[in-house]
């Protein structure tokens, strides 16, 4: 019997993942300068730092790197708070497990005041007892701490708790920790969808088919 969920948010709940594709390229024409077309590709790999350093020189920004990392931070900052959008069907998947009186936390990478503020504006923020967050448990999901801290917050067993993810090595480390796990599909991890789909106990293309997969676990 599942006694609790516990979601992740970015690429999950929510569709926010193109933010960290594409985050210098938006600070970049908000200060009136036209990226190069592969930009998101270069910097991908860089630390926030260091793609500061990469846009300075290649761009000659007369900006300090410290003011230019606070830009591209802004810039993450205002999508959550005006942009960031609910995956289809999650309000949906939500409402159901309210009816059916199983508690939920979130489990996020992200900031919490990111994730609060989305929320709250897309009007899922009461669905949660807790909000997770890896900078504040310590560890990031390659440890399961986040799922411990969220199970023992939801007083159940990890055998009880239903574990929704996106990302393949996170589902990996709730599997492991003995959670119940559902592989969320979404476009920008798309070479990882094979491997999540054979790890997942349930794997959904997208959070509609929920209502095809609940009598799975109930």
């Amino acid at each position: 019997m599942i006694k609790g969920a516990i979601f992740d948010v970015d690429g999950t709940l929510l569709d926010s993942m193109e933010i960290w594709e594409d985050a210098g390229v938006r600070y970049l024409r908000r200060i009136g300068v036209e990226p190069e077309k592969d930009l998101s590709e270069i910097l991908y790999p860089m630390t926030m730092t260091e793609g500061a350093e990469y846009v300075k020189e290649r761009y000659r920004l007369t900006f300090a790197l410290d003011e230019i990392v606070q830009g591209v931070l802004d810039t993450v900052r205002d999508f959550y708070f005006y942009e960031a959008s609910v995956k289809p069907g999650a309000k949906k998947l939500l409402s159901w497990m309210k009816e059916k009186n199983i508690p939920m936390a979130a489990a996020t990478a992200s900031d919490r005041e990111h994730i609060e503020a989305a929320f709250k504006r897309l009007g899922i923020d009461g669905y949660f007892g807790r909000i997770f967050t890896c900078s504040e448990v310590g560890a990031g999901k390659r440890h399961p701490l986040i799922y411990e801290k969220a199970a023992a917050y939801l007083k159940a067993e990890p055998g009880e708790i239903l574990v929704f993810e996106d990302a393949f090595y996170a589902l990996v480390t709730a599997k492991n920790a003995g959670f119940r796990t559902v592989g969320v599909y979404d476009r920008f991890s798309e070479d990882e969808q094979e491997a999540l789909s054979r790890q997942a106990d349930i794997y959904l293309r997208n959070l509609i088919d929920w209502k095809w997969k609940e009598r799975m676990i109930l």
